[in-house]
């Protein structure tokens, strides 16, 4: 079978060869309906919006995103033209937790504080949330959920939007991106959300760019209504606004989930659905990581120890140099490596 496969992908094309497929590899943003008019299959990232633009007439009946979300893939184009398709679920949550950790710390260093007794707020408490949520507490951070999808299925332990403006020191976003349906997603911090804060201190998005009203966010920066924030994703990306670039604290090109354990697992993923899919009985190619070049970390707390394995003051510095390079900078990433990957020793 023909496969078209975004080259930023990594360690799938070698598997899907070794199971006897032709694989195209391009960038993501060159995979057109020329491309994939002959292809069977289809590996896309974010960038390679998957519609009726792109898909019809095509030979294609199965794509696979290489991403926790699939805001990109027009699901019911897919499920009414016999089109299967598959997400990664998960597959980056450490990475993201990992950027999450390194940011605030990054944030306590710098302004003097602890976060130990600040109030965090998490909201979207899917695979990427919890986990946030778990390493908060367990440093002493006191935690608020704010889940909508979750609590309207009567899970329990879930607050409104506006207590955690008033109550929260930190609030991170973490929901899936949906403009419709009874829980939108779109512009949940908006400027009803930024008037209504308290003495929220910081704001960290890592999860899609609309999901902050941008511009409401550099009112509020500029206006004093929030102290600093924190943006991985961006409204209209790679495109972002240079003056609300120059406001935050931290800002980097849409890579907070941008590990090699995360870019490993995602492969994995796909490669797994797409055997499913075809039927595949064979043992399928093993995909695996070397160990990093330095295998262990001896630090004086946390903090340290996660500050020297990422800090993410680098790739911010990066992308305010230069604003018009968010895609090479994506690109051309150097994954980093998770915390798992090492021996993290604390000293008492």
């Amino acid at each position: 079978m023909k496969i078209v496969l975004d080259e930023k992908i990594p360690y799938l094309s070698a598997a899907l060869e070794d199971m006897g497929h032709e694989v195209i590899g391009m960038p993501g943003v060159a995979i057109s309906k020329n491309e994939v008019a002959d292809a069977g299959a289809l590996f896309v990232r974010t960038r390679t919006k998957c519609d009726a633009a792109l898909l019809e007439g095509s030979a294609v009946r199965f794509i696979g995103t290489a991403t926790i979300g699939y805001d990109h893939i027009d699901a019911a184009y897919c499920d009414a033209n016999g089109i299967a398709w598959a997400s990664a679920p998960g597959c980056n949550a450490g990475a993201v937790l990992q950027y999450v950790q390194s940011v605030l710390y990054s944030w306590a260093v710098d302004r003097g504080v602890g976060l130990k007794g600040l109030v965090l707020g998490v909201v979207g408490v899917g695979m990427i949330g919890s986990r946030v949520a778990d390493w908060a507490r367990s440093i002493g951070m006191r935690v608020l959920l704010n889940d909508p999808p979750r609590e309207s299925r009567g899970e329990k332990g879930f607050l409104p939007l506006r207590v955690l403006a008033k109550e929260c020191d930190i609030i991170t976003f973490h929901p899936t991106l949906s403009k419709d349906g009874d829980f939108p997603s779109y512009h949940l911090a908006d400027e009803a959300f930024f008037k209504s804060l308290d003495h929220c201190r910081l704001l960290v998005n890592a999860s899609r760019g609309p999901v902050v009203d941008n511009p409401a966010l550099g009112q509020a920066l500029e206006n004093g209504r929030l102290e600093d924030a924190v943006l991985d994703v961006w409204e209209n990306e790679p495109e972002i606004d240079k003056s609300l670039l120059n406001k935050v604290y931290i800002a980097t090109p849409h890579i907070a989930g941008y590990s090699a354990e995360g870019k490993m697992n995602a492969s994995r993923m796909m490669l797994e659905a797409f055997a499913r899919f075809v039927g595949y009985k064979g043992v399928l190619p093993s995909i695996s990581l070397p160990a990093p070049r330095e295998t262990s970390i001896t630090a004086g707390s946390e903090c340290e120890a996660l500050l020297r394995i990422y800090l993410p003051k680098s790739d911010s510095a990066a992308l305010k140099s230069e604003p018009s390079a968010f895609e090479r900078l994506r690109n051309e990433y150097n994954l980093r490596r998770e915390p798992s990957s090492y021996n993290v020793v604390i000293l008492p």
